[in-house]
């Protein structure tokens, strides 16, 4: 079974949402592909030609920043609607299609952004099997549809009578003012399923038993019968999983090397190591680095900085390793769909988040070939993946650590010093929250220690030390999270041990941020 041949195309306006759009398609077990709404404008032929080629089951316009009424604003040839393809256009997609086909878009006085209700007005559709007649939906949007385009009409309103959706039914063309990818929509993964079965007629391909089997098959096409591959394994749920699936594919011809980068948990080495052996019958190498990242890291203290050399360093330490190993010429990396787009604009205008150490961290000249099985996956995928791999509960359902360590969880400058002081913190954290029964309730917890110091009193003289924060979120997919809220007497004895027993930290706080508009790490 072929998992791409059905599948949907995602035309990317500069949406920090759509990689959800491309999640939620995924979910409904339908492949698709995010390509920027420009592909294909400097060849023969331009997008029209790309989409007969790529020949989708459907097509959805996302988001997107611009305003229509900007100059320059981003837009698809109006030829895009008569290719007989299905289209669903989100947000900015709708309002782009407004404005091509004589429908009134105005500007807002104010932007309409959070939970919203919309009353359905038509029960077909994108609609069909939803009981209700008002749903709570999230709205992301500056301009409105004030009048719906010719030969659509209008399928629902929000409570201030304000267009929330239009159908062409006859041509199969669709426009949402709301965002149906995120969480915060009630019934947002019904609306997008009946796009993809019930109005482009896609077939359920989309599973991670057949993943599996295409990944294996492309793995050892990559590799060949003879080729040998490094992978660099931090004993974290993405790079456990890809070692596993190369493992699969090309056997022992697989060496799993695990680097202590000096920036580590405390203990962490020897216990990853540790599981690492137990659960994997392949080679695994330990090798100690931690002097050589903590000297390059000394005195940085940008965080994109911080993130290329770890990068750098990461492979130029694979590099040395995979020349002891005769016949090695590829490295394997547990890179996921979240880390490539926020570190390049991979697919489309979408702004730059942060570069991540196996994406935008990389070499420009690499002396091994990269072998990225999960490069088209998220968290939650993953974790699947990794059950019908047989892969050990410890493995999967540990919290994500991020592969540049405490170097992104200590704000500023690295140090070992400060690096010890964080150790001790994160320790207390995670055993508070063990010890309360909420480790498996929480998707990442950590410490962070910022570059704040502050005044105290401890045995009744003052203090002038460093501030801590905690961070615990609750995620799907790890494109968005809401901060977890855990008991304050949990929060009152992390903060407790934490200033009783950590020398040098007098102050903790508590995160109460969500994502977006933050990140879930602080760098």
């Amino acid at each position: 079974m072929d998992i791409h041949a059905q599948k949907l195309l995602i035309l990317d306006f500069g949406s920090q949402f759509t990689q959800l759009i491309a999640r939620r398609v995924r979910e409904s077990k339908v492949y698709c592909e995010i390509h920027p709404y420009n592909t294909g404008e400097k060849s023969k032929g331009g997008l029209i030609k790309f989409i007969k080629e790529y020949n989708p089951k459907g097509i959805i316009l996302s988001g997107g920043p611009s305003s229509v009424f900007d100059k320059g604003a981003p837009r698809v040839p109006k030829g895009v609607y008569g290719l007989g393809i299905p289209i669903l256009a989100i947000c900015y997609g709708m309002q782009l299609t407004a404005k091509l086909f004589q429908g009134k878009v105005e500007r807002s006085k104010h932007r309409e952004y959070g939970p919203a209700d919309i009353i359905i007005k038509d029960s077909t559709g994108l609609f069909h099997g939803i009981k209700k007649d008002k749903i709570k939906v999230w709205m992301s949007h500056g301009d409105k549809v004030a009048t719906a385009p010719k030969g659509y009409k209008v399928t629902a309103i929000s409570a201030n009578s304000v267009i929330a959706a239009v159908s062409n039914t006859e041509k199969g063309l669709y426009g949402v003012q709301f965002h149906p990818e995120v969480v915060h929509t009630a019934h947002g993964k019904h609306i997008i399923k009946n796009f993809t079965h019930r109005i482009c007629k896609a077939r359920s391909t989309w599973t991670m038993k057949s993943f599996i089997d295409t990944t294996v098959e492309n793995i050892r096409a990559q590799v060949g019968p003879d080729g040998r591959v490094i992978c660099g394994i931090s004993g974290g749920v993405d790079s456990s999983v890809a070692a596993a699936l190369v493992a699969k594919a090309i056997g022992k011809r697989l060496t799993c090397i695990f680097v202590d980068n000096g920036v580590l948990r405390k203990n962490e080495g020897d216990e990853v190591y540790k599981t690492l052996t137990k659960n994997f019958d392949v080679k695994i190498k330990k090798v100690d680095a931690s002097d050589i990242f903590l000297k390059k890291l000394k005195g940085v203290a940008d965080p994109e900085r911080k993130r290329k050399i770890i990068g750098n360093t990461f492979i130029r330490i694979f590099e040395a390793e995979a020349a002891l190993v005769k016949g090695a010429h590829f490295l394997a990396q547990g890179t996921l769909y979240p880390d490539v787009i926020e570190s390049v604009s991979f697919k489309g205008p979408s702004a730059t988040i942060k570069s991540h150490h196996n994406v935008g961290g990389l070499l420009k000249r690499m002396k091994l070939e990269l072998v990225e099985p999960l490069r088209e996956l998220f968290k939650d995928e993953v974790r699947v993946l990794g059950k019908e791999l047989g892969l050990a509960d410890e493995l999967i359902d540990r919290h994500p650590f991020p592969g540049p360590g405490l170097a992104i969880r200590i704000i500023g400058s690295v140090s070992e010093e400060r690096c010890e002081v964080l150790r001790e913190a994160d320790v207390i954290v995670i055993e508070e929250i063990r010890r309360a029964g909420w480790y498996d309730k929480i998707w990442q917890a950590f410490a962070v220690l910022l570059p704040v110091k502050t005044v105290g009193v401890m045995g009744d003289e003052r203090t002038y030390e460093n501030t801590l924060a905690v961070r615990m979120v609750n995620s799907v997919d790890g494109m968005t999270a809401d901060w977890v809220r855990l008991p304050y007497e949990v929060l009152e004895r992390i903060s407790s041990r934490i200033i009783n027993e950590v020398h040098g930290v007098n102050r903790v706080v508590y995160d109460i941020s969500s994502k977006p508009p933050s990140t879930i790490e602080w760098e």
